[in-house]
């Protein structure tokens, strides 16, 4: 479900503003959501204290703001398969803020760092160099990359609310709010045209709110803070040949001989490093 947010994304910006429409739906979610524990919980469910609050919004931001607000831009000009490829090095990077934070790390999970960051250079540097894809929006998605294996770090070392689903409702929240702010500064709520929104572009969006959102950002949520990173990144493992396929076979995206072989590069290392456990927090 995941995997398939990318076709999803791909075929929201052909038509929708990329952050007003990513504000819009993480908020439309994380409200969904509230409205939810309300009704079977109480208000209780998200009475929460201020460190709480803070945790969770900075997590929002960081996954959400940063890391999918920045992949919806990039796949303005990126095709969604390359930009499920280079998001599966989401562990690498988690490995290397381990290293910054101290974390004792063997030479051969270094050196597999090492192997992974080739093979995401494999798949940018030519097309970037040649012109193939736009080298902005690669390098938007490098940066995307960043901000979530920095938000998957964060996350199990900051305090946020204990129920999974309230800590997810407030980084909806969170999230879709600083899009929405940076939506505005840049002026896409006055140029957007309403009739100019396609219809698959508005069902696209719909997905978004319901299976990105709802499900499967709930159930990654749930799943740090019940089980180590390690084994919450095997996603990367999945993401990539579901986003790859579904590319290929509803927007006719090209998939390369090049392009396998840098994937198999990054996927090989990241199977290398979560198998040894090396994203545990510390």
């Amino acid at each position: 479900m995941w995997g398939s947010t990318y076709l999803a994304i791909a075929i929201a910006v052909q038509t929708l503003p990329p952050f007003l429409s990513a504000g819009l739906r993480f908020l439309l979610a994380g409200s969904l959501l509230c409205v939810w524990l309300i009704a079977r919980h109480g208000r209780g469910a998200l009475r929460l204290d201020r460190a709480e609050l803070g945790g969770a919004a900075l997590v929002g931001a960081l996954l959400l703001a940063g890391g999918n607000g920045l992949v919806v831009l990039a796949e303005r000009t990126v095709p969604s398969g390359l930009t499920a490829l280079v998001v599966a090095s989401v562990p690498l990077w988690i490995v290397v803020f381990g290293l910054v934070a101290g974390d004792r790390m063997s030479a051969s999970l270094v050196a597999g760092v090492l192997v992974g960051f080739a093979g995401v250079a494999f798949l940018v540097v030519p097309r970037g160099a040649s012109g193939e894809i736009d080298q902005l929006g690669l390098l938007t998605v490098v940066g995307a990359t960043f901000s979530w294996a920095l938000g998957t770090f964060a996350s199990p070392r900051l305090r946020t609310p204990r129920d999974p689903l309230a800590s997810t409702a407030v980084q909806m929240l969170a999230g879709g709010a600083l899009l929405m702010v940076v939506a505005v500064v840049i002026g896409e709520p006055a140029r957007a045209d309403p009739s100019s929104f396609s219809t698959a572009s508005l069902a696209a969006m719909a997905y978004l709110v319901v299976f990105g959102s709802l499900v499967a950002f709930s159930a990654y949520t749930w799943l740090l803070q019940h089980t180590s990173v390690s084994v919450v990144s095997t996603y990367a493992y999945v993401n990539p040949v579901v986003a790859v396929f579904l590319g290929a076979v509803v927007l006719n995206e090209s998939v390369k001989p090049s392009m396998l072989i840098g994937a198999t590069i990054v996927l090989a290392a990241v199977a290398f490093i979560v198998s040894r456990g090396a994203t545990r927090p510390a």
